[in-house]
């Protein structure tokens, strides 16, 4: 689920702007890549609405508006907290008085590089009402659904679950087949 789920993002972001209807653009903050924007790797971007912590209560935050929104749209939902899922989830579902069956679509890895779930990731396939797989390749041309990183072009196979990608850490990640990440586990283990 990592390439182009930041790209389907926007392009959904820009079909409700089209269509004249407010949405709120959320991101966690522990993803310092990009900043406060949405990247793509396509070179698209876009300036998030709001950066949440794991403390921070995502319900409150729709409540305290004072603007109808249309849908909220989640980037880098695996990062989220279990609480946040389950507060994001009671917002599609809730009609009382300042809240709204809100529509939440959120973008995000199922796995790490160890092929561990994420909190996040976990409590939306437990919870969600539909999930989409978005399609990605392996370099040897199969599907690919593992994780990898890697530093300074070797892959790691042990380390903290979250490493964000960048030019300082000399982290980046790829998209693997099953084979193929069986294969460099076993030859880089």
């Amino acid at each position: 689920m990592n390439c182009g789920k930041s790209a389907q993002l926007l392009q959904v972001a820009y079909n409700y702007d089209e269509r004249g209807m407010k949405i709120i653009l959320i991101k966690p903050k522990i993803d310092t890549k990009g900043e406060d924007e949405i990247t793509s790797r396509t070179g698209i971007s876009r300036k998030v609405d709001y950066l949440i912590d794991r403390q921070q209560s995502i319900r409150a935050l729709v409540k305290g508006l004072d603007y109808k929104i249309a849908a909220i749209l989640v980037d880098e939902a695996q990062f989220l907290t279990r609480e946040q899922v389950d507060e994001l989830f009671h917002l599609t579902k809730t009609m009382t008085p300042g809240e709204y069956k809100i529509p939440v679509i959120c973008y995000g890895l199922r796995g790490d590089f160890l092929t561990e779930l994420f909190e996040g990731s976990a409590r939306l396939l437990a919870i969600s009402d539909a999930i989409e797989e978005l399609k990605t390749i392996c370099t040897c041309g199969k599907k690919a659904t593992f994780n990898m990183r890697f530093k300074d072009g070797i892959p790691l196979f042990e380390g903290e679950q979250v490493e964000i990608e960048g030019d300082k850490s000399h982290i980046t990640y790829t998209s693997a087949c099953g084979e193929c990440y069986i294969k460099t586990r076993e030859k880089f283990t």
